[in-house]
C-alpha cells in the first residue's frame, strides 16, 4: 500500500507580492523546483494541486516529469484545494500534505513521516517542541479532508481527531519555515 505526497501549489500568495512559486533562491532554484526536487528524492509518489487556470506552472510541473492536478476549487482557499486534491488519491492508503512554500524540508522527513502513518493515525512532525509540515494522513481521515472548504486548511481535522494524532519528532527545522515574504527566501531552516 502506498504512501504519497500531495502538494497544496495553488495558492496566489498575496503577502508575497508575486508567484513565490517562482521566486528564487539563494542557490539559484525556483521555491517550486526545491519543494519537488526535495520531495522527489524521498521516493514517495507526488501530486500537485494547483489552480485550473495555472498554465504555466502545470507546463513547468508537466517539464519535470511531476504529476500535477488541476483544483477548480482552488480559488475557495486551501481547504477546497486540499479537499480536492484528495479526491485524486483515494488509492493511496495514505497522505502527506506537502506545502509548496517550504522547500528546504529533507527528503528524509517526508520518509520519517510516512513510516509512521497507521492505518488510523495522522502524524505531525515535531522540531524543538513545535509542529510543522508536512502531515501525514492515513486514508481513515479523507472523508474529512475531502469535507473541507474555503482557506481553513486541515486544522479543524487534527483538533477533531486529537486522540489519533502521533508527534514525529524530527532532526529538520525547515519544517517550521515557510515563505511569506521575500526576506523568507534566504532564511535557511
Amino acid at each position: 500500500m502506498t504512501v504519497g505526497v500531495l502538494v497544496l501549489a495553488a495558492g496566489r500568495a498575496r503577502r508575497f507580492g508575486a508567484d513565490k512559486r517562482q521566486a528564487l533562491l539563494p542557490d539559484g532554484r525556483r521555491v517550486i523546483d526545491a519543494t519537488l526536487a526535495n520531495i522527489s528524492a524521498s521516493g514517495l509518489p507526488l501530486l500537485v494541486c494547483v489552480a485550473a487556470d495555472d498554465d504555466a506552472l502545470i507546463q513547468h510541473i508537466a517539464a519535470q516529469a511531476v504529476p500535477s492536478q488541476r483544483c477548480m476549487r482552488a480559488g475557495e482557499g486551501m481547504g477546497a484545494t486540499l479537499a480536492e486534491g484528495i479526491g485524486h488519491v483515494q488509492h493511496w492508503r495514505g497522505v502527506l500534505v506537502a506545502l509548496a512554500d517550504m522547500p528546504w524540508i529533507v527528503p528524509a522527513t517526508f520518509c520519517n513521516v510516512a513510516e509512521q502513518l497507521g492505518d488510523e493515525r495522522i502524524v505531525v512532525p515535531v522540531y524543538n517542541g513545535q509542529r510543522g509540515h508536512p502531515v501525514g494522513f492515513a486514508r481513515a481521515f479523507y472523508p474529512q479532508l475531502r469535507a473541507l472548504r474555503g482557506d481553513a486548511g486541515a486544522r479543524s481535522v487534527l483538533i477533531k481527531n486529537a486522540a489519533d494524532v502521533v508527534e514525529a519528532t524530527v532532526p529538520d527545522p525547515a519544517i517550521l519555515r515557510d515563505i511569506d515574504l521575500p526576506k523568507d527566501l534566504s532564511i535557511r531552516g
